[in-house]
């Protein structure tokens, strides 16, 4: 199984709908995938259509830590190839769990593998923080998918995860940034991007535009191929699946709608 994590440490970057939408295009091109959100806020199971699992009474993390949990809570979505694990509150003492592990920072790559065995691709949804569980992805993660919107703080950001992989000895190969929310009509957009494709080899040449009908996820609460297909920005996410696709060697044994 491969692990794509979508992660930034700055929040309303669009890290979400991407996650979503590659899921989506994932399992659409034949793939067994595994939409995990790691976010208690439970943004990728609302536009699934998919309900957290209910709360249980549990010690701090147990569920955590607990490979028949997890497979457990797994659910199916509407669509072919495409299972999501859904968020829990009980997420918000994961870092108090691991913090007494050994080995804590490969906790989740250990879960992932044992409870996902049946897939070959898992999408993470990551929370916008750096933590013990963001630790965690960034060492069980194939590669780190960072949207970027071309502004002043966003690029700030990018720069700081930069410097925390290389301080924390984490391989900054891993991390895919590419631009999302962009609006060309904007002078410091199209500068900045200018700028960043020069000082950042591995930036995806795929970028996503600024669109309502990403907005609209919210409302339809599906991925935006599925409601607004011919729609620039659905092609968009079609375009950076396969950019993405081409970054990490994926199994050639598909599900059986692949081609």
């Amino acid at each position: 199984m491969k692990i794509l994590a979508c992660y930034s440490n700055k929040g309303g970057v669009g890290k979400t709908a991407t996650a979503v939408n590659l899921a989506y295009q994932s399992a659409l091109n034949g793939y067994r995938t595994l939409l995990c959100d790691l976010d208690p806020q439970g943004a990728s199971g609302f536009y699934l259509r998919i309900k957290p699992p209910k709360p249980k009474a549990a010690r701090e993390g147990e569920s955590f830590a607990d490979f028949a949990w997890i497979a457990g809570a797994i659910r199916a979505s509407d669509y072919a190839n495409l299972d999501l694990l859904p968020a829990s509150a009980e997420y918000r003492n994961v870092d108090i769990f691991l913090s007494r592990l050994k080995n804590r920072r490969s906790r989740l790559k250990k879960l992932l593998r044992a409870a996902g065995e049946d897939y070959q691709v898992a999408i993470l949804d990551c929370p916008p923080n750096v933590s013990l569980l963001s630790e965690n992805v960034f060492k069980a993660a194939d590669r780190v998918v960072v949207p970027v919107i071309p502004t002043t703080l966003s690029v700030r950001t990018l720069e700081q995860l930069y410097r925390f992989f290389r301080d924390q000895g984490y391989q900054r190969r891993k991390l895919l940034p590419f631009f999302s929310m962009v609006q060309h009509g904007k002078n410091l957009h199209r500068d900045t991007m200018v700028a960043l494709q020069k000082e950042y080899k591995r930036l995806l040449k795929s970028y996503v535009p600024f669109s309502a009908e990403v907005e609209k996820m919210g409302i339809h609460r599906a991925p935006v191929a599925v409601f607004a297909g011919r729609d620039q920005v659905a092609a968009a996410y079609r375009e950076l699946w396969r950019e993405v696709e081409g970054r990490v060697k994926l199994d050639n044994d598909k599900g059986e709608d692949g081609h």
